[in-house]
């Protein structure tokens, strides 16, 4: 039997062609649209004593007029009205503008109920509602809905009531009774009711935190069944790797793992073993020795007799990278780098070599993933700071081999609550150690801009042979914002440091080969002092820089700001961060705070989270974080673990498939495109 809430709007009583088409660039087709289109908040009447109201907040009264209102005229059609009401033991003063007509509809005596902003210190309240008559004759808590301009909240609210009451009876529960039961939730009919028209407070609280859990159980679902079709696709992928060559590599490198390395290597090469295809998220700070952990999982694919790649988003990366791998790998492997710059005959034989597998390991920018590089058989790709690539890319490269094991890294420590949503259908290895020896950065704040002892700050490290840093939000002055732009930076900092001390300038405007040509510079010493936006972030390494100064400090992230930050104290030198900042808000304070008395990154994307939301913490909208409509990530994280507990253990025991129960989940689970029906078969 059809389901009626599939029908479209114009079923609904009211909605003609107009309507129906203003609805729809709300996103309103159907019915189902219509009945789980939630208010985003609620205009709350609830008539609450005087002595709990809070200065200039909104509030809602009830009085009888002591006398008629009074109105006084001034300028063209500007009125203000003004009346006593009786509240309580309370005479209160109500002002209204522009409203003269009121006084025709009020007199002495009559009841009123009065929305409006409080003033405790006067007892007066400015109105932005009346109505003639007690509070108890209106809903107490009203809902309001995100808008068009083509729309107005009053016929929104009545074409949701009249769907409400002509086909709430068709809303069918979806959530398992064991879960409903076990987590006190109220049942899926009577919460649709509840987000729309709450009774009560505590009634609204119940629906919303029901729909949180169903929404992330929905998501935690999905994620967890594309993870197990991704699994069965790729059967028969184990790499059973060399171990005494292995063990051997491990024990020539000139440094001792740390306890977090080799619990995320283990992980890593248990993945190798089985016979699906591994697709895992190594995350771990800057420094903390990803790369090592990285070297020695290429090695172990390698010693099967397979080919190798690795990723990265910038060509000196790669150089870097593959300079490096050589010092580390010696002769056991023959490395290839194959970058944009490759070109010609050199670019022609590093192909053929590619190819012919006369190449173990295959280090390069998004150039691997051109249809002109021809695997011979890719057994292991490993994706470097996985958020700079888009997902096809990512995608072109995985289906170039024969299934290859993935495994992405980011210095970007994501909270764990992100980590599992935004990459729900990865596994994640957390590298949460520092290695031995490490100095952390020494972060300060200062107050307003380059001072001088800022200046001979940077003087006195160059001196000792060091390099700076110095970064600045944006590439050119803005009418708007008042930033000191990094053009006037660098030329200020050229007359002053100039001819003893070269500085250089880097900003998103200069094309690849530029910045490539500034940053060789600079990690070559040939430049002691680079300018740079926020370009310089991620991944290159000049353990030579041992100051960072960043500008406008207030204006970044606390994640960017550690990124930034990681970019000095790569050597043996103490390094220096310095924040140069004037906060006009708590938040940016607190930010600055917490900055010069932290250097854990997972504990500072905690923090992050916190004072920014989830929204921007990877600074971009396509951050691949879905968007819920009434969970939050990192408001409602426990909900999430909880989901995704619940999911794991509904999909490891086939209750989607066999249990009557789960049928309802299927269903919806099933009406994804994304979702392949394989999954469900």
């Amino acid at each position: 039997m059809k389901n009626r809430l599939d029908l479209p709007i114009s079923e609904v009583k009211g909605i003609g062609e107009k309507l129906q088409a203003h609805l729809n660039e709300l996103g309103l087709f159907s019915i189902n649209d219509l009945l789980f289109y939630f208010p985003f908040r609620y205009d709350s009447y609830e008539v609450k004593p005087l002595t709990e109201l809070a200065h200039e907040e909104k509030a809602t009264i009830e009085g009888q007029l002591t006398s008629d209102p009074v109105v006084q005229f001034y300028g063209k059609k500007k009125s203000r009205l003004t009346m006593t009401l009786q509240v309580e033991q309370f005479a209160v003063k109500a002002v209204m503008f522009n409203r003269a007509f009121a006084k025709k509809q009020l007199s002495a005596g009559d009841t009123v109920t009065i929305t409006g902003k409080w003033d405790q210190h006067r007892l007066q309240i400015t109105v932005s509602n009346y109505k003639k008559g007690a509070a108890e004759d209106q809903e107490p808590i009203q809902p309001v809905y995100t808008l068009k301009e083509s729309i107005t909240l009053v016929t929104l609210r009545k074409v949701i009531k009249e769907a409400l009451e002509e086909y709430l009876e068709d809303v069918r529960e979806i959530l398992p009774q064991d879960k409903v039961l076990s987590y006190k939730l109220p049942e899926r009919r009577q919460a649709v009711e509840q987000m729309h028209y709450p009774k009560t407070r505590t009634m609204l609280k119940h629906s919303k935190r029901r729909f949180i859990y169903e929404e992330f159980l929905l998501f935690q679902l999905k994620m967890q069944l594309l993870r197990k079709l991704q699994r069965e696709l790729t059967t028969g992928n184990a790499q059973n790797y060399h171990n005494d060559r292995l063990t051997e590599f491990v024990q020539s490198l000139p440094f001792e793992l740390t306890g977090a390395q080799k619990r995320a290597l283990s992980e890593i090469l248990k993945d190798m073993k089985n016979p699906y295809r591994m697709n895992r998220l190594l995350q771990g700070d800057v420094g903390s020795g990803k790369t090592a952990v990285a070297a020695i999982a290429l090695y172990a694919s390698i010693t099967t007799g397979r080919q190798a790649a690795l990723m990265v988003p910038t060509e000196i990366l790669a150089e870097q990278h593959a300079d490096s791998l050589k010092e580390m790998f010696g002769e056991r492997i023959r490395i290839v780098l194959l970058t944009g710059s490759v070109k010609g005959k050199r670019r022609k034989e590093i192909l053929q070599d590619i190819k012919e597998h006369k190449a173990d390991l295959i280090i390069g920018t998004h150039a691997l993933i051109q249809d002109e590089v021809d695997f011979q058989q890719l057994g292991f790709v490993i994706v470097d700071e996985q958020h700079r690539f888009g997902v096809n890319q990512r995608r072109t490269l995985r289906d170039k081999g024969l299934h290859p094991d993935v495994l992405f890294m980011t210095a970007t420590p994501i909270p764990r609550t992100l980590a599992i949503t935004a990459f729900g259908d990865m596994d994640v290895s957390v590298i949460d150690e520092m290695p031995a020896g490490r100095k952390p950065v020494e972060t300060y704040w200062v107050k307003g801009q380059l001072t001088e002892k800022v200046l001979a700050f940077i003087q006195k490290q160059i001196r000792l042979g060091h390099q700076a840093y110095v970064i600045c939000p944006l590439i050119e002055e803005s009418d708007q914002l008042d930033i000191q732009n990094a053009i006037d930076l660098y030329n200020q900092l050229a007359q002053v440091f100039e001819p003893d001390i070269i500085v250089g300038l880097m900003h998103g405007r200069l094309t690849n080969e530029e910045k490539e040509e500034v940053m060789q510079s600079f990690a070559a010493n040939r430049v002691q002092v680079l300018v740079s936006t926020t370009v310089v972030e991620v991944g290159v390494n000049v353990p030579n820089a041992t100051v960072m100064v960043i500008h406008d400090a207030e204006r970044f992230g606390l994640s960017q700001l550690h990124q930034l930050r990681g970019r000095v104290g790569r050597g043996s030198e103490q390094s220096y961060c310095i924040l140069l900042a004037d906060p006009k808000g708590d938040v940016g304070k607190e930010r600055m705070r917490i900055m010069t008395e932290t250097t854990d990154g997972f504990e500072l994307s905690e923090q992050d989270l916190k004072l920014r939301g989830p929204g921007d913490f990877f600074g971009r909208k396509q951050s691949g974080l879905p968007e819920f409509k009434v969970g939050d990530m990192v408001h409602d994280y426990r909900a999430l673990e909880t989901a995704r507990q619940d999911a794991a253990q509904i999909i490891s025991e086939g209750l989607l498939e066999t249990s009557e129960e789960y049928r309802m989940l299927k269903q919806m689970i099933e009406k994804d495109e994304h979702i392949s029906g394989k999954v469900l078969d």
